[in-house]
């Protein structure tokens, strides 16, 4: 049995980072734009409280809060502290590039209520909590895509917005749906109702619950937005849209699969692991061939979605599923802001060739990119490696020795596209184009590169304390 009360403070990593949303706003109103980097440092100090916070109630035991709207188990806490850790490196290497910028204020609020979506996603056991998450997360989000309102910016901003207000729409008619199914929105009366429930009406539900969720991901079919939004964005807003709503959905998912389709006549497992070989195998397709880098991230994340889903396909039938997923996501997130703060370090590197020479210019930098882009594609002793090799075995244990094999092949394949960046990067010769960078931005790179190799050398302790029950 799990406690249940109405006590605002099992909220607190979120209350923290509203309330530091709000304050920052107004704040903004009355500094001069010199001193609006106040406002970054109060967001800032918001996420270290909030992982605070979400660390304290980690140790303590699950419940649920809000008539069981919200859950707060191993799954909420790890995505608390993944997303507000995430967004705190996000704001790291937006410092430099927006000091004294005339809307500085308003992109570090935006950035928080964006990861403020992200966590209500994770925490959500109500499919109107859930819909309410995915208009948090995506309504910031359109907004930063766009915040340098040039070209590539607008453009970016466009294709995200009218593809996730089209999926968006798609998500609100599936919990329509599933709701006249289930005759209710809380995730333990709809895992008891659709144990009898006709077949055609939660199949259908759930395709436009979904597309939503997908899209939020960025995993196929979702992820037609994804190379164009993230390569139109400033890189310290293409940072956050690869990383923190990716957390928020990936967790969503996995307590949908947990907790609400685990016994019902919906193949789910099935539909996930499918959706994981296309993610995985079309991302990768994608990227073998991208001279931009921010452009090969982004479908270098798609195919990451493909490994991430593969927990989530044998949620309730793998025992690792659950450790799978949560130490993948933290690996994921830590590696994947390393390398975009590579990028954000090196304004004026935009396409492989500019990385010529980094190695001779800023040889702890290249050693970043080279450790995080390795990272990725799952090199010992980093710690996707440690992810992938959990969720392979999650695979296997749920009855998905196909999908963990066609994972296994998908890596050596991304080895190529990785490769193509890290041989320019560590080359010593041809010109050398980044030699001026961003400070704040490579202290951020080395701080994820040291991260990134001490959860891999931590992993036991690490996925011990990720093996608490969740809510039901």
């Amino acid at each position: 049995m799990t406690e249940m009360n109405e006590n605002p403070l099992d909220l607190l990593p979120e209350v923290l980072l509203a309330a530091s949303a709000v304050l920052g706003l107004l704040l903004g109103s009355w500094l001069p734009r010199a001193r609006q980097w106040i406002v970054g440092l109060l967001a800032a100090l918001a996420c270290v409280a909030g992982i605070v916070a979400a660390a304290v109630a980690a140790a303590e035991p699950a419940l649920t809060a809000f008539g069981e709207a919200f859950a707060v188990d191993p799954v909420t806490s790890t995505s608390r502290i993944v997303v507000l850790g995430g967004t705190l490196l996000v704001l790291g290497v937006s410092f430099r590039a927006l000091r004294a910028d005339p809307r500085e204020t308003e992109f570090y609020v935006l950035v928080q209520l964006a990861a403020l979506g992200a966590l209500m996603m994770a925490g959500a056991q109500d499919l109107l909590l859930l819909a309410a998450g995915y208009l948090l997360a995506s309504i910031p989000a359109y907004t930063l895509a766009g915040f340098r309102k040039d070209g590539p910016g607008t453009e970016a901003a466009l294709k995200y917005y009218v593809i996730g207000a089209l999926l968006g729409v798609l998500m609100l008619t599936g919990i329509t749906v599933l709701y006249a199914t289930g005759r209710g929105t809380a995730y333990p009366m709809l895992a008891e109702a659709f144990r009898d429930a006709p077949k055609a009406l939660i199949a259908t539900g759930t395709i436009g619950l979904l597309a939503g969720v997908l899209f939020k991901a960025g995993g196929v079919p979702a992820h037609f937005w994804v190379p164009d939004a993230v390569q139109g964005s400033s890189p310290p807003v293409a940072a956050l849209l690869t990383t923190i709503p990716k957390i928020g959905a990936l967790a969503a998912l996995f307590r949908l699969g947990e907790v609400v389709f685990a016994d019902s006549t919906l193949p789910w497992p099935a539909l996930v692991a499918v959706l994981a070989a296309a993610s995985m195998t079309l991302g990768n397709l994608g990227a073998f061939f991208q001279q931009d880098v921010k452009r090969l991230l982004a479908y270098s994340t798609i195919s990451q979605v493909g490994y991430l889903l593969m927990p989530v396909a044998v949620a309730g039938r793998a025992d690792l599923a659950q450790q799978a997923l949560l130490y993948y996501l933290a690996a994921y997130a830590v590696t994947n802001l390393g390398a975009f703060a590579v990028v954000c370090a090196l304004p004026r590197a935009h396409s492989l060739d500019d990385y010529r020479g980094l190695a001779k210019e800023r040889p702890l930098l290249a050693a970043s990119l080279v450790i995080c882009l390795l990272g990725l594609v799952g090199t010992p002793p980093t710690s996707v490696f440690l992810g992938k090799l959990e969720a392979f075995s999650a695979a296997f244990d749920g009855g998905y020795a196909w999908l963990a094999v066609l994972a296994a092949v998908n890596t050596v394949a991304s080895l190529f596209y990785y490769l193509r960046w890290i041989v320019p990067a560590v080359s010593r010769s041809g010109p050398s184009q980044p030699a001026v960078g961003d400070q704040a931005a490579r202290f951020v790179a080395y701080a994820a590169t040291v991260v990134s190799l001490g959860l891999g050398l931590a992993g036991g302790p690490v996925l011990d304390a990720l093996a608490g029950p969740i809510n039901r």
